[in-house]
């Protein structure tokens, strides 16, 4: 991951919309056990997936999959807190950012978090602060290994940066972005100045873009699916909204294409997130085993490695 010397899955498992929600106790064991003995070692939460109880259900389901803890990897985030705690429980405070790392480690019934990333930037902290936060839960605490960042700008990640280094203090090592075949221009354009400056690992979020480039949808967002499901109106608005039509054309082209190189579009989805070097881990969720099984299949198409013509017709459909 980036310039650390942690290995992680080039596929990871994620816990958002899923574990919770389509995935009861038993289905999370299932499926988490079936991730990891294909190969899977991170496993992506958040204190805000379904109000905590995510992470309550990976840290039971970790309690009877009884690995070793040196085997794997969690990842969970801070910022959007949980339950109704008012304005003290959310955010990047230093007394969210503590109380939460404790909340999260209770839950998850670990005594240390490989990856704690912050969830977004925070206008209502000064940046120092959430630093000077983080840092000590790694160097004083040690109840973090590892820290990054999720959808902060690269002015953001360079002034962190910049304070920890002139402060003697723990850097983040990663950012963790959405990143699919619709979303590019963040991950290859903007951060081009701090990726490899700065030596961080890409944890790229929403290869599928919520399973609309591994053709689910037909005309429409079907209601068991994510951008149909009820209270997920906004994610439909924000991945859809007035570019309904111009996107759901391409998932159909992307669909095409796949089946003309005996692929789904899944895997020639994940592929091509993967072809990227800044990359280090795409997160993906499942809700059944046929959907983790699809999307493993991506790493035959990596090891293979993406033909010209494949990548020349990627960018046909999604200039």
């Amino acid at each position: 991951m980036g310039r650390t010397g942690l290995q992680l899955s080039v596929i990871s498992f994620g816990a958002w919309a899923t574990v919770g929600e389509t995935l009861d106790l038993n289905a999370t064991t299932r499926m988490m056990d079936e991730a990891f003995e294909a190969g899977i070692n991170c496993f992506d939460n958040a204190e805000t997936y379904r109000d905590g109880e995510a992470e309550e259900l990976v840290g039971r389901a970790l309690k009877a999959l009884r690995w070793p803890r040196e085997s794997y990897v969690l990842s969970s985030k801070v910022y959007w807190g949980k339950g109704s705690g008012g304005p003290t429980a959310r955010g990047l405070s230093r007394k969210h950012v503590i109380e939460a790392c404790d909340g999260a480690l209770r839950r998850l019934g670990v005594d240390h978090l490989d990856l704690y990333l912050c969830h977004r930037p925070d206008p209502g902290t000064p940046i120092e602060e959430t630093v000077q936060a983080m840092s000590d839960l790694v160097t004083r605490q040690g109840k973090v290994l590892y820290w990054g960042t999720s959808e902060w700008s690269p002015e953001q990640i360079l002034a962190a940066d910049r304070f920890a280094r002139a402060n003697g203090l723990t850097s983040p090592v990663t950012e963790q972005v959405q990143y699919n075949l619709y979303l590019r221009g963040r991950v290859e354009e903007e951060y081009a100045e701090v990726l490899a400056p700065l030596g961080l690992g890409l944890m790229a979020a929403s290869p599928l873009a919520h399973g609309l480039l591994a053709g689910r949808y037909g005309d429409e967002a079907p209601s068991n699916a994510r951008l149909g499901r009820r209270g997920y109106e906004w994610l439909h608005d924000e991945v859809l909204g007035t570019r309904t039509a111009e996107r759901l054309d391409a998932a159909r082209e992307l669909c095409a294409f796949a089946a003309e190189n005996g692929v789904s579009p899944a895997q020639l989805s994940i592929a091509w997130v993967l072809r990227n070097p800044n990359v280090c881990t795409a997160i993906t969720g499942a809700s059944t085993p046929g959907q983790l099984q699809d999307s493993l299949g991506a790493l035959a198409l990596v090891e293979a490695g993406l033909r010209e013509n494949v990548v020349a017709g990627l960018e046909g459909v999604f200039p």
